[in-house]
C-alpha cells in the first residue's frame, strides 16, 4: 500500500509533502499512524524514508524505478504516451513540479464585490475604459488569495505558534506568551507576505495611516490618478482597491490610467531570455533623457503597446536641437526687460497685455495659433491623450513657430527702428517661453535650461511656472485665416521655382490681384518679399495689366502672377530643355527596343523585365513633362 501511495505522489499529477502538521483529509488521516515523521521527499526533491530502498534518490529517478517495481510485482497494467500540458520554468526550462503545502489565505469574496461595485458606480474609472472588463473578470470570479510566500526577504507574517500547545497567536507585536496556554516559547511563522499584499497598502500606508488626521493623509488621500500597465491590473490595482476600501472606506484613487508595454521593433515583449531588452542608460548617454521620453510618447495612444523605434530617438534629438537653435536666435535678439515693459505693455503690473498698435498680422496669427494650442493641449492632457498633446506641441514649435514665424519676423528683428525690434523680440520671447511650459512635462530638462535664459515675467523656474491661460474665444481668427492663405501662396511660389529650376538667389516681381486683402498684403510685404523670393510686390486691379507670359498662382480669392522672363532666361531654358528631351527620347527608344525583343522578355528574370518596364514608364512621364514645359515657353 505504501508503494502504491508513493507512486500516486510521484506521478506528474502532483506531489505531496506529508507531515503531522498537515490538516489531512479522510484518507490521509487514516494513514497518519503509518506516516508519522515520514516525508515523501524533501525541499530538494530527494526521496525521504517512506520506502527505504528509494531514500535519497532524485524524484525523477525514483519515478522510473517505481514503474519498474510495479511491473515486477505485476501491479502495472500498461504504459502509454499521452499529450498533456507540462509547465516549464521560464529561465532554466525544466519541468515545474507542483507541490501541495500549508499556506495562509485571505477570504476575498466580500472584499472583491465592494471593489468591483466602486468601479461600476463611477467612484473610480479606467482610462481606456475597455480595461474595466479585465478588472471585473478577475473580481467577479475571485478565488481566496494565498498571501504567504517562502522567500528570504519581505514582511514576515505576524503569526506565532506556541511550542507547547501548537496554538497560533496573531499579533501586531511579538506576544510575550501564548494566549491559550500561557507558554512563553513562541515561534514566528517563517513565511513572508506576498509582495502584492504589501503593495496593496501603498496608497494610504505611505501617508501616515492609520492616523487619518495627518497632513499628508488629508492632502493626498484619495489620490487623483494612478498610472500603471495593463499586466498588473489584477495583481495590483484590484488589491489596492480592496485594501483601500476595507481600511479607509474610500477608493484609493479616482482614475486608473493604463499604458501599454514597450516592445521591440518586432512587437515582442522585452526580456532577458530573448535578449531584446534596451538599457535606458545607454540610450540616455547617446541621445539624452528628454529624447528618450519624447520617443516613448510621440504618436502613442493610451492603453496600446509601444514599439521601440530608434528612428524616433533621432526625431526627438533633432527636435531638441531645433528648439535649442531657436532659443539661441531669440536670446541673441532679446531686448532689455525694462525696454520691453516700456514699449510693449499697456498695464504691465496688472496684466500681461500687448500694445495692439505694435502687433502686425503675423504676430496676431501666431498668438491666435498659440491660444488654440493651449486649449487643445490642456484638453488632451485632461483626457490623458498624452501622445496627441505632444504631437500638437511638436508641430506648433517646429512648423508654425520655427519654420514660419521666425522667418517671417527676421526683417523686423533686424530693423533699425528700436520699437519694432523690441516689440517683435518680446512676441518671440512670450510665445516661445509659453510653448516651453506646454512641452516641459514631456521634455523637462532641455526646456528648463532654455526657459531660465529667457525674460521670465514671474519665476525663472519652469517647473513651478504658471500654466498658460486657456482662452475659449480667439480674437485674431481673421488674421490667422489671412496668414494661412499667404503661407499657401508662398508654398506655391516655391514649388513653381523648384519645378523650373530657378536659383534661390534670382528674385522676381509678384503681381497680385485681390478683392479684399490689399491692406493685409501691404502689412505683410516684408516677409512676402523674403519668403516669396521677390524683389517687388505690385497690387494690380485687373488681369489686363498682367503680361501674357506670366506664370499664375491662385489661392482662394488671391491671384498672383510672376513674369516668366524674371524667373528664367527663356532662350537658355529652351536650349536646356531641348537637350533634356533628346536624352529622354533616347532612353525611351532604348527601353522600347529591349522590351520588344522576345529574346530578352522570354529569357531574362521576371524581376529584370519588370524593372525595365518601370524605367520605361518613368522616362515616358519625364519626357511628357519636358514637352509640356517646352510648349509653355512658346
Amino acid at each position: 500500500m505504501l508503494l502504491i501511495l508513493l507512486f500516486f505522489y510521484c506521478v506528474p499529477r502532483g506531489v505531496v509533502k506529508i507531515t503531522p502538521a498537515h490538516d489531512m483529509n479522510d484518507y490521509q488521516a487514516g494513514l497518519r499512524h503509518n506516516l508519522e515523521f515520514i516525508e515523501v521527499f524533501d525541499e530538494n526533491f530527494k526521496m525521504g524514508n517512506l520506502v527505504p530502498e528509494y531514500a535519497g534518490m532524485d524524484l525523477l529517478d525514483a519515478r522510473r524505478e517505481i514503474v519498474k517495481k510495479l511491473d515486477e510485482i505485476g501491479a502495472l497494467v500498461r504504459t502509454e504516451d499521452y499529450t498533456h500540458n507540462v509547465a516549464k520554468c521560464e529561465r532554466c526550462k525544466n519541468t515545474i513540479e507542483p507541490k501541495v503545502s500549508e499556506q495562509w489565505f485571505v477570504s476575498m469574496k466580500d472584499l472583491a464585490k465592494r471593489a468591483a461595485d466602486s468601479v461600476r458606480n463611477g467612484e473610480t474609472k479606467f482610462v481606456p475604459q475597455r480595461y474595466e472588463k479585465q478588472y471585473f473578470h478577475w473580481l467577479d470570479n475571485i478565488q481566496d488569495w494565498c498571501i504567504s510566500r517562502q522567500l528570504w526577504w519581505g514582511h514576515r507574517i505576524p503569526a506565532y505558534t506556541c511550542d507547547e500547545c501548537g496554538h497560533i497567536n496573531v499579533s501586531k507585536t511579538t506576544p510575550e506568551k501564548c494566549e491559550k496556554c500561557g507558554n512563553t516559547k513562541l515561534t514566528q511563522d517563517p513565511d513572508t507576505l506576498d509582495t502584492w499584499f504589501s503593495s496593496a497598502l501603498w496608497p494610504f500606508s505611505t501617508l501616515g495611516w492609520p492616523n487619518k488626521e495627518s497632513e499628508d493623509y488629508k492632502d493626498f488621500y484619495p489620490t487623483q490618478t494612478l498610472v500603471t500597465g495593463f499586466d498588473i491590473i489584477t495583481f495590483w490595482i484590484s488589491r489596492m482597491m480592496t485594501q483601500g476600501l476595507e481600511f479607509t472606506d474610500e477608493v484609493p484613487f479616482k482614475d486608473v490610467l493604463v499604458h501599454g508595454i514597450v516592445r521591440d521593433r518586432q512587437g515582442r515583449k522585452m526580456s532577458k531570455t530573448l535578449g531584446n531588452g534596451i538599457d535606458p542608460l545607454d540610450i540616455i548617454d547617446q541621445y539624452g533623457t528628454d529624447s528618450l521620453r519624447f520617443s516613448l510618447l510621440s504618436g502613442t495612444t493610451m492603453g496600446n503597446d509601444i514599439r521601440f523605434m530608434p528612428e524616433k530617438l533621432e526625431q526627438a534629438s533633432n527636435f531638441a536641437n531645433k528648439i535649442w537653435n531657436a532659443a539661441k536666435f531669440i536670446t541673441m535678439n532679446l531686448a532689455d526687460e525694462e525696454k520691453v515693459r516700456d514699449f510693449c505693455y499697456e498695464v504691465f503690473e496688472k496684466e500681461h497685455k500687448y500694445n495692439p498698435e505694435l502687433l502686425k498680422v503675423e504676430d496676431k496669427w501666431i498668438l491666435n495659433k498659440f491660444d488654440k494650442l493651449v486649449l487643445d493641449v490642456s484638453k488632451n492632457i485632461d483626457n490623458y491623450d498624452l501622445g496627441i498633446a505632444l504631437d500638437k506641441i511638436y508641430n506648433f514649435i517646429w512648423n508654425e513657430f520655427c519654420d514660419w514665424y521666425i522667418e517671417m519676423v527676421k526683417p523686423r528683428i533686424y530693423s533699425e527702428d528700436e520699437a519694432t525690434r523690441v516689440a517683435v523680440s518680446d512676441i518671440l520671447n512670450h510665445v516661445f517661453g509659453s510653448s516651453l511650459k506646454l512641452l516641459q512635462p514631456f521634455m523637462p530638462f532641455v526646456t528648463s535650461e532654455i526657459y531660465s535664459k529667457l525674460i521670465c515675467f514671474g519665476t525663472p523656474d519652469l517647473m513651478i511656472a504658471k500654466w498658460p491661460d486657456i482662452r475659449e474665444e480667439f480674437i485674431f481668427d481673421k488674421e490667422e485665416a489671412i496668414i494661412e492663405k499667404l503661407k499657401k501662396l508662398i508654398i506655391e511660389i516655391r514649388n513653381i521655382r523648384t519645378k523650373m529650376n530657378v536659383h534661390p538667389a534670382k528674385k522676381s516681381k509678384l503681381l497680385i490681384i485681390s478683392s479684399n486683402l490689399n491692406d493685409e498684403i501691404k502689412e505683410a510685404e516684408e516677409f512676402l518679399l523674403k519668403l516669396g523670393f521677390a524683389n517687388e510686390i505690385v497690387i494690380v486691379k485687373d488681369e489686363k495689366e498682367i503680361p501674357q507670359n506670366a506664370v499664375s498662382i491662385v489661392v482662394d480669392e488671391l491671384k498672383v502672377y510672376i513674369p516668366f522672363e524674371e524667373l528664367v532666361d527663356i532662350e537658355e531654358e529652351r536650349k536646356r530643355l531641348e537637350g533634356e528631351k533628346s536624352k529622354l527620347e533616347a532612353e525611351v527608344l532604348r527601353g522600347e527596343k529591349m522590351l520588344s525583343n522576345p529574346g530578352f522578355v522570354n529569357k531574362a528574370p521576371e524581376t529584370k523585365v519588370n524593372e525595365e518596364k518601370a524605367k520605361l514608364e518613368n522616362y515616358k512621364q519625364m519626357l511628357a513633362n519636358v514637352e509640356e514645359r517646352l510648349n509653355s515657353l512658346k
